[in-house]
């Protein structure tokens, strides 16, 4: 039985985001929805929820069908709510007295702690905001279910843990899930829709088996255009040298038909159009380099709370040049401590002792929050502020997937993955040589995070970074620290922390 289907839709923006979208969707399907930055996927999703219009075709919900909309961010109306309050806020006025224990029973599935029930949605991680719009949306047992980049901002174990809620708790309820995560996506889904502005994919396949797919149609599609438009350039070549010859003879026979070949070949010119890409702007970084071997020296360096209680030791560690290190460990470890800690020894903004950096070392910052991009500013003017004349600020920020009619809105007014490209720009005008890095691929396009992997290795950076994108660990990384036993050990690779993982959470679903 369908739940929910698209007909022939679209939605038109300054530009069509999609078009002619046919789509059905039924009990058990995981469909993976997948597109570059900007490209509609949130919009598509707030269609389907109900809260926004297509421009053109039909939405068509089943009678009485319940929908659960997690979007990405929280609205500042939950940020003075607690934890439990924000949930239960989420049922009809009428259900909190009566069905108010579901709230409890979702919290509990989730695994939130009893602790943090009571704590401020303000106070919550990034990780556990994600977790409690998930739950407000399942307290209402919805026939179908949309999640927009459900992965966002949660630590590997947290992603683990969803991966497993989602095959146990959720059972065969439809889902669309927009996501940048390959792992997750292959994880948990079983359909795979490409959306583009002209032709959207359908694939029943997860998202590696059905991107291969893709690639497959697009080089078939290729091929295709390639050989019309040498068959448009031949019937042009034959239409001029008729029309020579019926000028020179005075043949209004030739002259006609070599009228009908041009026009063959028009026709051929016009049914073309231009092949999608799958990157929405480059994604470039640079490395001014160093003559230092070791840029970074950590020796017995404590890692604490503010309060003053050891998260683990470091005894020793030098960051050598084109180090590309991975910093690995569960929610609460102190992972982003020790980035604090490195980023006030790099910046010179705090005294820390057990970290030395070398004289020639230039930072490049980049965190999760995005935290030196000034949402009240403009895309251009943030740019133009490093000393850059007016056209290669705009040809620069072009370039990167912000296109000109939005270079001059606030920065607050761009979607996710263009706040991310934006501060990916300022890190190449930085023009450092050590990345130090937290989660770089939130809200970054698929397209993106590969080219931002290939920007880095193929720059010899020096970086340490967190990630809890084990695609992008995997292809990134030359050394493994994971924090464990109140130690930060190296392992040669990310893999057995990965799998400690993965059997940790499996465990835990057969306990549900």
């Amino acid at each position: 039985m369908t739940v929910l289907s698209l007909k022939d839709a679209a939605f038109v923006a300054h530009t069509p985001l999609f078009k002619n979208l046919t789509l059905s969707i039924s009990p058990g399907d995981r469909v993976g929805l997948v597109a570059q930055n900007g490209a509609g996927k949130s919009t598509l999703l707030r269609c389907l929820a109900g809260e926004i219009e297509v421009t053109h075709g039909d939405i068509v919900r089943s009678r009485g069908t319940a929908v659960g909309y997690v979007p990405q961010d929280v609205g500042p109306d939950l940020l003075h709510h607690t934890f439990h309050e924000a949930v239960l806020a989420a049922l009809s006025e009428d259900m909190r007295g009566s069905d108010g224990w579901r709230v409890d029973m979702v919290l509990a599935s989730l695994d939130a702690p009893q602790t943090m029930h009571g704590l401020p949605v303000s106070a919550l991680s990034g990780g556990w905001q994600r977790l409690m719009l998930l739950a407000r949306a399942w307290v209402n047992d919805p026939d179908v279910l949309l999640l927009d980049e459900p992965t966002n901002y949660l630590e590997l174990e947290k992603i683990l843990l969803l991966e497993t809620w989602l095959a146990s708790w959720a059972g065969d309820t439809p889902m669309v899930i927009a996501s940048h995560d390959r792992s997750f996506l292959d994880a948990v889904t079983n359909r795979t829709l490409f959306l583009r502005p002209d032709k959207s994919r359908l694939y029943s396949l997860p998202y590696s088996r059905a991107r291969d797919e893709l690639a497959h149609m697009d080089a078939a599609d290729a091929a295709e255009q390639d050989r019309d438009l040498k068959e448009a350039q031949r019937l042009r070549r034959q239409s001029a040298k008729l029309k020579n010859i019926g000028v020179n003879s005075g043949s209004d026979l030739l002259l006609k038909k070599q009228k009908t070949l041009r026009e063959r070949a028009e026709k051929i010119e016009d049914a073309v159009t231009a092949l999608h890409s799958e990157q929405a702007g480059q994604i470039r970084l640079s490395n001014r380099g160093t003559h230092a071997k070791v840029l970074v020296r950590i020796e017995k360096l404590t890692v604490a709370t503010p309060e003053g209680r050891v998260l683990f030791k470091v005894p020793e560690l030098n960051v050598c040049k084109g180090d590309r290190i991975i910093l690995l460990g569960r929610n609460g470890t102190g992972k982003s401590t020790l980035v604090r800690l490195l980023r006030d020894a790099l910046e010179g903004s705090g005294d820390v002792p057990g970290i030395r950096t070398t004289p020639s070392l230039v930072m490049g910052y980049m965190d999760q929050a995005l935290s030196d991009v000034p949402e009240d500013r403009a895309p251009f003017e943030f740019v133009a502020g490093r000393g850059l004349n007016d056209a290669r600020c705009r040809s620069s920020l072009a370039a990167a997937g912000i296109p000109y009619d939005i270079q001059s809105r606030r920065i607050a007014d761009l979607s996710f993955g263009q706040k991310s490209r934006l501060a990916l720009l300022a890190l190449r005008f930085a023009e450092p040589n050590f990345y130090l890095l937290d989660e770089p691929t939130n809200h970054v396009d698929i397209a993106g995070q590969d080219a931002l992997a290939d920007e880095i290795r193929d720059l010899g950076a020096c970086c340490v970074l967190v990630s809890h994108d084990r695609a992008f660990v995997r292809d990134v990384g030359t050394r493994f620290f994971v924090v464990e036993g109140g130690m930060l050990c190296e392992h040669e690779s990310a893999e057995p922390y990965f799998a400690s993982l993965s059997r940790s959470e499996t465990q835990t679903g057969a306990n549900c």
